[in-house]
């Protein structure tokens, strides 16, 4: 499949405008090739359908049959049908699904909060990884899901989650564990992986008012950019994106 460049319209919006920036520069590095993918946790393809459409060949991992349904259905409605494989499973068998050292770039996305090892799964996306390959990692922030309790006038929640060395709130909170940019990079590290960026995701698209967000779209994608590796506004920031490679040519 002629490689393609990635589309505009939902890539571009504030909420994914970082990831996608990070991306992009990536696949330069390699325009002379489609390159091999795992999307853990892809859910419906929001990332493997355009990276497919790119020219790349996409597997998507994913513990929910219903996700990989819509994925099928999206990639058949985008003419990728063939670029993208849709795989049961979950983060933590990562290891029994992917092959050592056959990925060259392997996403995950919003799925270190929820599984039950998150060293584990982060030991399998490296050892997926050919040498010189590359990770795209977004973790849920700590910082931002305190303040955003707090704001909200759940002060005891925000004090659960300040006090709590995971940063979870109690058996209600649906997330298992939130990150700042040195935990989160102390993890990645010890899995053998190289941090090169850490960015902010949702700086600022998370705080401002819908009227707002919608009526200056192009300044609040500028503004997020430009504030996304900036601390202390990156550690502000709901998720973290972390883009890490394994060492080797």
């Amino acid at each position: 499949m002629e490689r393609t460049h990635l589309p505009s319209g939902p890539t571009a919006g504030p909420r994914t405008a970082v990831v996608w920036s990070v991306l992009r520069q990536e696949l330069a590095r390699h325009r002379d090739r489609p390159l091999t993918v795992v999307d853990v946790g892809g859910g419906t393809g929001g990332f493997a359908v355009p990276l497919a459409e790119a020219g790349h060949q996409v597997t998507v991992v994913d513990a929910s049959p219903d996700a990989l349904a819509a994925l099928t259905r999206r990639a058949a409605e985008a003419g990728v049908a063939e670029q993208i494989t849709a795989v049961q499973g979950d983060g933590d068998a990562l290891g029994e699904l992917i092959a050592p050292a056959s990925i060259d770039l392997v996403l995950c996305h919003a799925v270190l909060e929820v599984v039950d090892d998150p060293v584990r799964v982060v030991e399998s996306l490296a050892a997926a990884l050919r040498p010189g390959g590359a990770a795209s990692i977004l973790v849920a922030g700590r910082a931002a899901a305190v303040l955003a309790r707090a704001i909200n006038g759940h002060l005891d929640v925000a004090a659960a989650l300040l006090a709590d060395p995971q940063g979870n709130a109690g058996a209600r909170d649906t997330s298992r564990r939130r990150y700042d940019a040195d935990s989160a990079a102390a993890l990645v590290t010890a899995a053998g992986l190289q941090v090169e960026q850490i960015h902010g995701v949702r700086v600022l698209a998370d705080l401002l008012p819908a009227a707002v967000a919608e009526g200056a779209p192009q300044a609040l994608l500028d503004l997020e950019l430009a504030a996304a590796a900036q601390p202390p506004y990156r550690d502000l920031a709901t998720q973290l994106h972390l883009f890490a490679r394994r060492p080797g040519a």
